[in-house]
């Protein structure tokens, strides 16, 4: 059922460092993922299916199930995280101000959160097939000071962002904003909010900043192995209200991530790759 490709990189008989061997993650690849039992697959690849026995029947799961790409699709998307010579993934450059900002032409998309939400370790987690790009990840809330740019090969590029609220760099602000409004090649935002504790008043204010923009974005929940279903179903439904109620840009499906355990991360790959245009989806229905 699930005979899927390795990366070439991972195939049988493909010579790779022991650094590398050792530092990839065991379900880094989708190959890797499908061998388990098939209720934990479906847990990995669509998070929201673990939590819809906990919802009451009258709750709309529409919106949670937009975005529901295939096996297949997902495993295409996975190829673009792969690193080859021919399509080499790297940390790019950094960057404090937009004149400081690389001219790259290929679509991009970026991260913003809260200090401390997780966006280092989930960029880490999109690139675990490719263990040498160097993604710090810090335990200490505002370690990203800067503008990370990270090419993945001539497809798109992925920035992470320095994250707002607490320990945020004085001039989060100028260094972020123009750079959303102006950069032409930015495909999508994802805002990422902390699924254990819900959206708090700077991702209000960050969520705004978004809808002044005017450019579409996503919401992305991490660390939604940090509490229990409860609090996790009461924070995901607050956020759809908020977004059913005071959003026009935003995509009406959060996407669940949690890059401890690798869930969401093959969909997020996969919804990255779509709206960068460097796939073509066969069917995003849930099948």
């Amino acid at each position: 059922m699930f005979g899927l490709r390795l990366c070439p990189w991972l195939q049988p008989g493909i010579r790779v460092s022991t650094v590398s061997r050792q530092s990839v993650h065991k379900l880094a690849s989708l190959q890797k993922a499908t061998t388990l039992p098939p209720k934990k697959v479906q847990s990995l690849l669509y998070p929201f299916s673990g939590l819809e026995g906990y919802l009451d029947r009258s709750v709309d799961r529409t919106p949670f199930q937009l975005f529901h790409p295939s096996l297949e699709d997902m495993l295409e998307a996975e190829k673009l995280f792969c690193s080859t010579p021919a399509h080499k993934i790297d940390y790019y450059v950094s960057a404090e101000r937009m004149d400081h900002v690389p001219a790259l032409k290929q679509p991009e998309v970026c991260f913003i959160g809260r200090s401390n939400v997780g966006k280092s370790s989930l960029i880490k987690g999109l690139f675990s097939l490719t263990p040498e790009v160097e993604v710090r990840v810090s335990k200490t809330p505002g370690h990203t000071k800067k503008m990370n740019f990270f090419r993945v090969g001539k497809a798109f590029t992925i920035v992470d962002m320095p994250g707002y609220g607490h320990k945020a760099p004085q001039d989060f602000v100028d260094m972020v904003e123009p750079y959303l409004y102006a950069r032409k090649n930015l495909a999508r935002t994802f805002l990422l909010v902390d699924g254990s504790v819900g959206l708090q008043r700077a991702d209000m204010i960050a969520l705004e900043m978004c809808e002044e923009i005017r450019r579409p974005y996503v919401i992305v929940v991490t660390k939604i192995d940090k509490c229990g279903h409860g609090a996790l179903l009461t924070n995901l439904l607050n956020l759809q209200d908020v977004v059913k109620r005071q959003t026009t840009s935003c995509f009406p499906q959060p996407i669940l991530v949690s890059s401890l355990h690798f869930w969401g991360i093959y969909l997020l790959r996969c919804f990255i790759a779509h709206v960068t245009g460097s796939i073509k989806l066969t069917d995003t229905s849930q099948s």
